[in-house]
């Protein structure tokens, strides 16, 4: 399967609520971003100057960049909130162990 195939079912996948692993997520951004590029060059006016063009690509990056972060965030969350229910079933199951002995 090619990257655009790939990418297009990531899109499918996200599209209809399914959280995508952090490389997913990377992968659909860096996606994102070459459409958007793509976009910008059918739509863009014919001679953009090169600082314009640059100063696009950088906010695509950054924006790309960012995306990424933020899923990482979401899924760190995730973790978090599942290790902080382990902690607290395993707080609820001390007491009834009674006191340890050596």
């Amino acid at each position: 399967m090619d990257a655009d195939e790939l990418a297009k079912q990531l899109h499918d996948k996200a599209t209809r609520g399914v959280v995508l692993s952090s490389d997913e997520q990377a992968q659909l951004d860096a996606w994102y971003a070459r459409q958007d590029t793509a976009e910008n060059a059918i739509f863009a006016p014919k001679n953009p100057s090169q600082t314009l063009v640059a100063l696009q690509v950088q906010v695509d990056t950054a924006v790309t960049q960012l995306l990424t972060v933020t899923q990482r965030i979401r899924d760190l969350t995730l973790q978090n909130d599942a290790l902080r229910r382990d902690i607290a079933t395993l707080k609820q199951q001390l007491p009834q162990l009674g006191p340890m002995t050596e």
